[in-house]
């Protein structure tokens, strides 16, 4: 059994094991292990297990590789066997959607129809999802401005700002995102004030923190060089810049210095829906 000794980092195996594609279960792991400073898991993926000799494979890796089983597995059976395994065995195992199952159930006077993969119908609202995500890669970094009039949320912010991954989360929350680079020499492009449709948020950071996140880039690419990119002293002006415009133009602002993608997205669908915009997508 894993246990933790003062700033020791403890690493343990955890089997996520299930009938679907298994993303639910990840973002679940990720988002518990996190909270945990010391510990780094050993992350094994059993996806779409949907017969007995792959409930069979899986079992015999959870046996050389003991530690935590998490899951999601509509089939009662299989579920079942699952569930046995590990008792016998002494190994801890959760079914991480049970709590919510069962406080919706008690809610709605409704059970569970145990549909294999239920959350991801090909629906309406999953195209969406898809056509977004087009979206994004097609005005990712000041691509097709113009198009940009289609959007439903244009990021701002000097490089290294987190704006494409940002942009890509927004868009599989189902928001048509794009972005444009803030470049010294370069103006904004003032197509962008005639645009009525579009959210528009400026991301800021921490110049050390741009300065920093530059030099790694660049040591990366194996340039050495010195270069305004990473002056600190440019940094500081650009964003000095950036932040004079988003204030001029009346634009919201979020700072990612100490934010994840996950945290910035959230800030920006919070501020989205302040505006009484589109209904968020869920």
């Amino acid at each position: 059994m894993a246990q933790r000794q003062n700033n020791i980092s403890v690493y343990f195996h955890v089997h996520l094991v299930s009938d679907s594609t298994g993303e639910t279960l990840v973002a679940m792991m990720k988002a518990s292990c996190a909270q945990f400073r010391n510990a780094t898991p050993l992350e094994h993926l059993h996806a779409l297990v949907r017969s007995e000799d792959q409930m069979e494979r899986t079992l015999s890796d959870i046996k050389n590789k003991p530690g935590v089983v998490l899951y999601t597995i509509a089939n009662p059976d299989r579920r079942k066997r699952l569930e046995a395994f590990c008792r016998d065995r002494q190994i801890p195992f959760v079914s991480i959607l049970d709590p919510s199952l069962a406080m919706l159930g008690r809610y709605l006077g409704a059970s569970v129809t145990h549909e294999v993969g239920a959350q991801r119908t090909l629906d309406t609202e999953y195209y969406d999802r898809i056509a977004a995500l087009d979206f994004a890669m097609a005005h990712d970094d000041g691509q097709n401005v113009p198009g940009l009039k289609n959007a439903d949320i244009v990021l701002l912010g000097i490089s290294r700002t987190s704006k494409t991954p940002t942009s890509i989360y927004l868009a599989n929350r189902g928001f048509k995102t794009g972005n444009i680079p803030l470049v010294p020499t370069a103006p904004l492009p003032s197509i962008l004030e005639t645009f009525d449709t579009p959210f528009i948020v400026g991301l800021v950071a921490s110049p050390d923190r741009i300065s920093q996140i530059r030099s790694q880039r660049l040591v990366g690419l194996k340039e050495t060089r010195p270069t305004d990119y990473t002056d600190i002293d440019k940094v500081r002006e650009e964003m000095r810049t950036a932040k004079r415009m988003f204030m001029k133009r009346g634009y919201p602002v979020v700072d990612v210095t100490r934010r994840s993608i996950e945290e910035t997205a959230a800030k920006i669908i919070t501020l989205y829906q302040k505006q009484n915009r589109h209904q968020v997508p869920q």
